[in-house]
């Protein structure tokens, strides 16, 4: 798949969850709401699908604010982009494939697959995390049928618990049992509060990114995922200028997670 049309189809799934299932994923996160915390606010925004265009990934490094940015493994510019944001100080994640509900759908190259024993499990990991190098964690890249299934997110968890990761679950679905499973497994982990560009489109990013601030507010922190997306890019920094007049306080997403 081209990735032009990796990311044309991605964005349409992308806007059909929101307008079909944002109100079923929004109760699958009140299973991992945030208490109310002390101290500034903090937000943490995870730029996802890096690893496709250099340029398009520079647009936000070029934004010269804490940002999180999950790599996809074993895509061209994969390796080299996980160096470059490694180099620049920021934090880099693998952004690791796993099967989507829908069989149609591919979710790319080093993916999960229902029914992947242990070892398959860590071998394939351990091949994804060598051509991702610094990844200090792990979120879901698709993955609504696997992360539902309790005795392969164990399998995914183990290994992030060898190699003291942490797992930040994307909430493609409401039956994830992802950030369950971390919890009982004692891997550091959080969720998924919002989508940021459910359209590409400048203005209805930055509502998401005030949603994304009230909830901070709220709650002590928050967690926003966004894509490789001009819109994104472009909304995030009109959103950063709103910031030097306030309380908020941007970080990576290890700042974030469940104590």
């Amino acid at each position: 798949m081209t990735r032009r049309r990796f990311l044309e189809k991605y964005s349409f799934l992308l806007a059909g969850w929101f307008f079909g299932g944002r109100h079923l994923l929004h109760a699958a996160a009140n299973g991992c709401e945030a208490g109310t915390s002390q101290g500034v606010p903090r937000v943490a925004l995870i730029i996802d699908d890096i690893g496709h265009s250099p340029a398009r990934a520079r647009q936000f490094l070029e934004l010269g604010v804490p940002m999180t940015f999950s790599v996809l493994p074993q895509l061209r510019a994969s390796n080299h982009l996980a160096h470059e944001i490694y180099a620049k100080g920021h934090e880099v994640m693998l952004h690791q494939p796993m099967e989507p509900c829908d069989a149609r759908i591919d979710p790319g190259p080093g993916a999960l697959y229902v029914g992947d024993r242990a070892h398959r499990i860590a071998r394939i990991m351990k091949k994804n995390f060598t051509d991702v190098p610094f990844a200090v964690g792990v979120n879901n890249h698709m993955g609504s049928r696997f992360t539902a299934r309790r005795e392969e997110m164990n399998r995914v968890l183990q290994v992030l618990r060898e190699k003291r990761l942490f797992f930040i679950d994307s909430l493609t679905t409401r039956h994830s049992e992802g950030y369950q499973a971390a919890q009982r497994l004692r891997v550091d982990t959080a969720c998924r509060n919002l989508f940021l560009d459910v359209r590409q489109d400048q203005d209805v990013v930055l509502r998401q990114l005030f949603r994304l601030r009230n909830r901070a507010q709220r709650y002590g922190r928050a967690i926003g995922i966004g894509h490789p997306f001009p819109e994104t890019a472009q909304a995030i920094a009109r959103f950063v200028e709103t910031l030097r007049s306030s309380e908020i306080s941007l970080v990576y997403a290890s700042e974030v997670l469940d104590a």
